[in-house]
């Protein structure tokens, strides 16, 4: 969700890389969800690695989610998911702790920073209106933010949000409503609602299932990226069909 207003305005007004060292840790949000009890409209977006995790972790579909935990809304002039933050998170307990956690959403990951996008690339600011967590302690970004591999997941931000960029111009340049609405729900089909095989192929023999099974959690992540690389390709190749 692209946001108003300069950096000056809504940050400390640097610029974060990866291994630099941000006043940003709130100690496990001790005693405080007040974030997560906010209404925070559409602002937690989900990009297709966040939909992924999400159902990976509680071992639900996208399309069980959506109307409940997750809404689909026009983003900038896209129709893209993102949180039920109406009344606060839909996946907080009973004591107000985040019940998925270790599969969290990256804007959630990221809070209280954000990322700044200039020149088809994008870095880390801290906002400093958001989070009333006082004290906070320095902690390197990549620590931070939790998720590995993280130069994986750092090209698919950048290429997810070229691409959502590139789409919008297309969108912008067409004519015919019906066909834009038919790229949206043919993007919405490819990337979000077609969950992604992370079951490596192939019969492989014991040893190799032994191996296979203490990596398991990297092979995920290397068969999304594959397969969202492979999608990625295919949306490019029929924008060009649907948006005429």
């Amino acid at each position: 969700m692209l946001r108003e207003g300069t950096l000056a305005e809504i940050s400390d007004g640097r610029l974060y890389e990866l291994n630099d060292l941000v006043r940003a840790d709130c100690a496990g949000c001790a005693g405080c969800s007040k974030c997560c009890k906010s209404d925070m409209g559409t602002s937690i977006t989900l990009d297709p690695y966040d939909v992924w995790l999400l159902c990976k972790g509680t071992g639900r579909t996208f399309e069980d989610m959506v109307e409940k935990e997750i809404k689909i809304s026009m983003l900038d002039g896209l129709a893209l998911p993102h949180m039920n933050m109406e009344y606060g998170c839909r996946f907080l307990d009973a004591e107000g702790r985040c019940s998925i956690h270790p599969y969290r959403p990256s804007i959630c990951r990221l809070f209280p920073l954000g990322r700044y996008y200039e020149n088809g690339d994008f870095k880390y600011f801290l906002q400093v209106h958001e989070c009333t967590k006082q004290n906070r302690s320095k902690v390197k970004v990549q620590k931070w933010i939790d998720i590995e591999p993280i130069e994986e997941h750092t090209a698919f931000v950048r290429k997810w949000h070229n691409f959502l960029g590139l789409s919008r111009r297309k969108i912008s340049e067409a004519k015919d409503p019906q066909q834009i609405r038919n790229y949206m729900l043919f993007l919405l089909d490819l990337f979000y609602v077609t969950e992604y095989d992370t079951e490596p192929e192939g019969i492989v023999g014991a040893k190799q299932q032994t191996a296979l099974d203490s990596q398991k959690g990297n092979l995920d992540y290397e068969i999304f990226f594959e397969q969202f690389h492979r999608r990625m390709k295919t949306a490019v190749r029929e924008m060009k069909h649907i948006l005429r």
